[in-house]
């Protein structure tokens, strides 16, 4: 029992460093260089902001290294609860990897537009600045196309987490539900351009916020409790 304790809690601080990292590199630092808004002052803010975003790439990169070794740690605490559906976790937040660090050259691009020198002189600034907002955009779809993996990988961990008889139920609904939230948001997104304007799509995420920060701290912090883990014929046969 102890050494499933302590795989959870490491789980969970896999799962602060993901939550912290992506916090800093899809909010707090864009929020900070602002890459929002006029595009012509988008090139000085990012020469300015240069080491920011350098710490967003890095933050990023952080962020999903952990990621890879977390469903691993995930699956061998939720393996005696449901074999099936613990590699069906895995397997959505694995596919995720490779797609965030193709994603992440647009960035890498941007980088060798505003530190280089030649370019500077000469691009025109306009000119420069179009390239930017370019691959920027490019970042943001390859973000928003891993939504949709994000969405799905919490459906059978919330499953996990709802049946396993050690963490709380609440919190396996509330990853259920932020599944179909990410999906109802990138799809409604994708379909309706004026979604993003509705109420619905400033809550709609909502529960898979609560959830996985509510699951990051109770693994963290109280681990798992002594309680019999519920086999499925499943994972009875793979035993």
């Amino acid at each position: 029992m102890d050494t499933r304790k302590s795989i959870a809690r490491l789980a969970g601080f896999l799962y602060l460093i993901v939550v912290l990292c992506g916090t800093l590199y899809l909010q707090y630092i864009p929020s900070k260089i602002k890459l929002k808004g006029d595009p012509s002052t988008v090139l000085p803010r990012l020469v300015n902001g240069e080491f920011l975003f350098r710490a967003g790439i890095v933050c990023e990169i952080i962020c999903w290294v952990a990621f890879i070794i977390l469903p691993i740690i995930l699956y061998k605490l939720f393996k005696p609860v449901n074999d099936t559906f613990a590699k069906l976790m895995v397997a959505f937040a694995v596919v995720q990897v490779p797609i965030a660090f193709v994603n992440l050259l647009n960035k890498f691009a941007v980088l060798s537009l505003i530190s280089g020198s030649a370019d500077l002189n000469v691009l025109p600034t306009d000119h420069l600045s179009a390239q930017i907002l370019f691959y920027l955009n490019l970042y943001r779809q390859g973000n928003f196309i891993n939504q949709i993996f994000w969405g799905l990988w919490l459906f059978p961990f919330g499953y996990l987490v709802f049946r396993s008889g050690f963490m709380p139920k609440i919190l396996g609904l509330l990853l259920m539900a932020g599944c179909f939230g990410y999906l109802t948001d990138f799809f409604g997104s994708f379909l309706f351009p004026e979604f993003d304007k509705t109420i619905i799509s400033n809550y709609i995420t909502l529960p898979a916020s609560l959830g996985e920060i509510g699951i990051c701290l109770w693994l963290m912090i109280i681990g798992i409790k002594y309680k019999k883990i519920p086999l499925t014929p499943s994972s009875a046969a793979t035993n």
